[in-house]
């Protein structure tokens, strides 16, 4: 790193960003085969998948900054440069097949190649013809199955993304109709409140209905009688079998006075 700072500070610090995430790759790894749950081998894989994806940015970053340093620099040192970055590359593709492997192993036999690359056949012939390889081939293969690696992460990130919207919508879904008849379960508790209600004041209405008809009933009778009694008193004042009723004099010509002035 400090021949690297001697050629540019940039690129000393990329390699630097570089080797922490390779460091932490191997770690996550031996880590992965320690796990035994398969959601937790799920989510490993995940954040692993994140840290080669950050480190072929950065490499291509590198390669960037070698490209714009080729022409103050000589030979040996642009030699070493491309042989720094191929090292990288090397090392990250071996980083991407253990995560096919471990992939694969998760999936139970599915066999379900998520990166679309080649057949591990073919990885173990492309390891042993990279020694043939020129570094400009072996950098070129590199970028190559890069690309196919954030490739396949894109198609996975944008199932998980319409799954995770389908999930949304049909949640609002649920919630509107949860609403919808929490509103209806109170709808009609008013309107048994209301009957009950109404079923109250019908009976009381009844009650006093049947009342007034009773009372109205005696004061006919009443009003009856008496105008019986009247009447029978005016057609024959001299039957003492019937009373006089309070409150109405006798007859003028039946009237005597208590006292007599002569």
């Amino acid at each position: 790193m400090d021949h690297l700072a001697a050629v540019s500070e940039e690129l000393a610090e990329i390699d630097g960003q570089i080797a922490d995430i390779l460091r932490a790759l191997s770690n996550g790894f031996q880590k992965l085969e320690k796990i035994k749950d398969v959601n937790r081998q799920s989510r490993q894989l995940e954040e692993l998948t994140d840290k080669m994806r950050e480190c072929k940015r950065l490499i291509k970053e590198f390669d960037r900054e070698v490209k714009e340093i080729e022409s103050r620099t000589d030979a040996s040192t642009h030699r070493m440069l491309n042989e720094k970055k191929q090292s990288m590359v090397k090392e990250l593709n071996s980083y991407v097949a253990r995560k096919k492997q471990h992939q694969s192993n998760l999936e139970n036999n599915k066999r379900v190649n998520l990166f679309d690359g080649p057949s591990e056949g073919f990885e173990e012939e492309n390891v042993l013809l990279a020694s043939s390889m020129t570094n400009q081939q072996l950098m070129d293969k590199g970028n190559q199955m890069m690309d196919e690696t954030d490739q396949a992460i894109d198609r996975a990130k944008k199932v998980v993304h319409d799954t995770v919207d389908v999930g949304t919508e049909t949640a609002a879904a649920l919630k509107a109709q949860t609403e919808q008849m929490s509103k209806i379960v109170n709808e009609l508790d008013s309107i048994h409140f209301s009957i009950n209600k109404a079923s109250k004041l019908v009976k009381e209405l009844g009650r006093q209905v049947a009342t007034d008809k009773c009372i109205m009933a005696m004061l006919f009778l009443i009003v009856i009688g008496v105008i019986a009694i009247i009447i029978v008193k005016l057609v024959n004042p001299k039957n003492k079998d019937i009373r006089d009723i309070p409150g109405l004099a006798p007859p003028a010509m039946s009237r005597r006075l208590l006292w007599n002035p002569n």
